[in-house]
This record gives C-alpha cells, sequence and structure tokens, in this order.
C-alpha cells in the first residue's frame, strides 16, 4: 500500500485492523476480536496472515506463469503447425502437377499415337480403292469404247458391216473376257482395333509409369530425422527437420507408420532392406501411437550387429537362428487368425511368427537407423480381366 493513501480502519469500531480472523478469512480490529462475532476464532497479526497469503498467492501466480508459458508454446507449435500445413499444401499440390504432367504428357503421346495409326489405315486404305477406282473406271472406260464402236457398226449398210463384223466381235468377246469387279472385303476401318477396350488398353500400356504399393507411409507420424521419398515409399535417416510436434509423430525413435491401420482381412507386404546394417520391421497398436511414443505394443524383427532378432517389447527380444543376409523382408498379417508372419520372400521361409493378442487396429512400422534406405517393394499390377 502507498504511504499516501490513509490506513483502512474498522467499519463498526473506528479502529485499526491490526488482527486477521482466519475463520472470517478478513482483517479486524482489536475491539472485534472480542464481540461475540468472532467468539472462539483464530487470529493472527495482520502483517503475519498477510505474508501467509502473499506467499500463498505467489504459489497460484508461478502456476499462473507456468501456465502461461504452456500456453504460449502451444501457441507457437500452432503457428508452426498452421505454416507446416501451407508447406504440406504447397508440396503436395506440385507433387500432384508433376504427376499430372507425367500422366498428360504419356496420354497425349498414346493419342497422337493412335490417331496417327488410324490415318496411316485410312492412307492405306484410301490409296488401296483409289487404285481399285482408277483400274474399274479405265476398264469401264473400254467397255464403253466396245458398245460406242459396236453399236456404230451395227448402223453401218450391209456390205460395211459384213466387212467389219470379224473385227467388232472379237472386239466385244475381249471385253467379254474381262473379270467381274467384286464388292472388297475388309475395305473399311478396322474399328474394333482402335476403339475395342481402348481405356483399358491405355491403362494396361501405363504400367510401367505407375506402381501400385501395399503400404503408404505417412510423413505425418515420422520422426524428425527421416526423410521420407516423394512417393511415400521409402524412408532413410538423414538430418534433423524442424517439424511441428504433432501427436503422430514418433519423437524418440527414428521410426515412421503407416498410413492405414488392419484389423480384419490378411494383408502383406515386402520391404526391401538391402545392405541396411541396423533397421526393424513389423506392426504397432494403434493405441501405442497416442501414448506418448510408448512402442510396448510393438511387434517386429529387427537386425543390429549382424544378428536378427525378434521382439513383441514386453518381452527380452529372441535371437532368430537365420544366417542368411536378407535382402527383403515379407510381413504378413492375418487379422483373422491373429498371427503376424515374418518370411524370407526368396526362400518362403519363415523367420518368426507372433501370436497378436490386441483387438485394435495395427499400423505397419518401420525404423533405420541410418542413411540407408528401407523400401516398400511394389507390387505388380495384373490387367488381365477377371473371369469367374
Amino acid at each position: 500500500m502507498s504511504s499516501s493513501e490513509p490506513e483502512p480502519v474498522c467499519d463498526l469500531h473506528d479502529e485499526k485492523l491490526k488482527l486477521f480472523c482466519q475463520d472470517h478469512q478478513q482483517p479486524v480490529c482489536t475491539i472485534c476480536r472480542d464481540s461475540k462475532a468472532h467468539k472462539n476464532h483464530r487470529f493472527t497479526p495482520v502483517n503475519e496472515a498477510a505474508q501467509d497469503h502473499r506467499d500463498e498467492l505467489v504459489g497460484f501466480l508461478l502456476l499462473v506463469q507456468e501456465k502461461l508459458r504452456f500456453f504460449v508454446q502451444i501457441n507457437e507449435n500452432y503457428n508452426e503447425t498452421a505454416k507446416h500445413i501451407h508447406v504440406q499444401s504447397q508440396h503436395v499440390e506440385n507433387q500432384i502437377r508433376d504427376w499430372f504432367k507425367k500422366l498428360h504428357k504419356f496420354l497425349q503421346e498414346e493419342e497422337n499415337a493412335r490417331i496417327a495409326a488410324l490415318k496411316k489405315e485410312e492412307e492405306q486404305r484410301t490409296q488401296m480403292m483409289k487404285e481399285k477406282i482408277k483400274r474399274l473406271e479405265e476398264d469401264i472406260a473400254g467397255l464403253s469404247e466396245t458398245i460406242q464402236a459396236t453399236e456404230k457398226e451395227l448402223r453401218a449398210t450391209d456390205v460395211s458391216f459384213l466387212q467389219s463384223y470379224m473385227t467388232a466381235v472379237e472386239r466385244v468377246q475381249l471385253s467379254l473376257l474381262l473379270d467381274d469387279p467384286k464388292l472388297i472385303p475388309g475395305a473399311l476401318i478396322n474399328v474394333p482395333n482402335h476403339l475395342g477396350n481402348l481405356a483399358f488398353n491405355i491403362w494396361n500400356k501405363m504400367k510401367p509409369i505407375v506402381s501400385y504399393s501395399p503400404v503408404i507411409l505417412d510423413p505425418n507420424t515420422a520422426h524428425p530425422d527421416l526423410i521420407v521419398s516423394e512417393d511415400l515409399t521409402s524412408i532413410r535417416r538423414g538430418n534433423k527437420q524442424d517439424l511441428p510436434e504433432n501427436p503422430e509423430r514418433i519423437q524418440f525413435y527414428p521410426s515412421i507408420l503407416g498410413s492405414e491401420g488392419f484389423d480384419s482381412k490378411i494383408h502383406s507386404w515386402d520391404v526391401q532392406v538391402g545392405d541396411n546394417p541396423v533397421w526393424s520391421v513389423g506392426v504397432l497398436a494403434v493405441s501405442a501411437q497416442t501414448e506418448g511414443n510408448d512402442l510396448t505394443k510393438l511387434l517386429k524383427i529387427a537386425f543390429c550387429d549382424g544378428v536378427y532378432t525378434a521382439d513383441s517389447g514386453s518381452n527380452l527380444p529372441v535371437e532368430l537362428p537365420t544366417k542368411k543376409n536378407l535382402k527383403k523382408i515379407r510381413v504378413h498379417l492375418d487379422c483373422d487368425k491373429k498371427k503376424l508372419s515374418f518370411v524370407d520372400p526368396d526362400t518362403k521361409a519363415n523367420l518368426h511368427t507372433f501370436t497378436v493378442s490386441y483387438t485394435e487396429r495395427l499400423f505397419p512400422y518401420f525404423n533405420t537407423a541410418n542413411k540407408h534406405p528401407l523400401k516398400i517393394v511394389p507390387v505388380m499390377i495384373s490387367a488381365g480381366p477377371c473371369l469367374d
């Protein structure tokens, strides 16, 4: 209180407020202390009560200040997230545009090639018809001349007619020897060759420039040290990136999850590990993703220091007997039978099988501790007809 301000006094007794009633939680004077209103109440000097309450308020203030710092920190994260959303959107838009440019280029080239094939066929068939028309018109002209000459002979006098008769007969007989023209089979454009299953054939021809991955990686779950490929099918260790701390992101392990979790049917995907000296692959229960990066609900096999191990998260890792240097790992998840198997896709040998005790969705899990990439192997696309 400022020294220039008058000291408050008791409203009832006009005395200085020197005591603090603990029961009523208010300053009182000495007369109030002895009144019936404060009988058997607890009192402390005002200065002591004020200090105690100041200390208590300071404690609350510290909590509020800490809360403010937390709010400011989260607000900074919100701002970073908003900026990152824009960066993500721009990047994804550029990727979409690049892919459509490739597709447009392919379709334009395919359109030009098919139109060129059609025009070539038109030209060839038209040229054939022109040649046949030319020959037939020559024959028609010859026949017309024969008819005109013969009609002229028939109008001649008897002597003249008899004198030219043999020549006229020979001319007519030669005309009769001409082969009769025939309608030409297969002369028209082969329309089915150009239009039959057109979209399907174009799609089938697109297979070399497109691929299908049974698992798509979710970059929003990637540890900041991981670099995710543009097509979201491979990862490698790189420099730490400045990313927002979204709840889905794995912060404590250089790991990433697939974008889709599975809780029914059978799912299988191959992972190309190549010469990567430290890696692990498996599945993670969805609840573990939201429990502070708790990976106890993780089923995986790992490779480190030349040793392959199977790890269920809750028990000690089990060393696998395989001595082969594996280049690929097949993850086979049968949700209905609650089985998770790891297989060598080259030999079809089973490396390890877990019995899955979780009923929740399981997300594909990938981990690499170095620059060597892990890549999900694309699946061959079948473009043949499906017949029952």
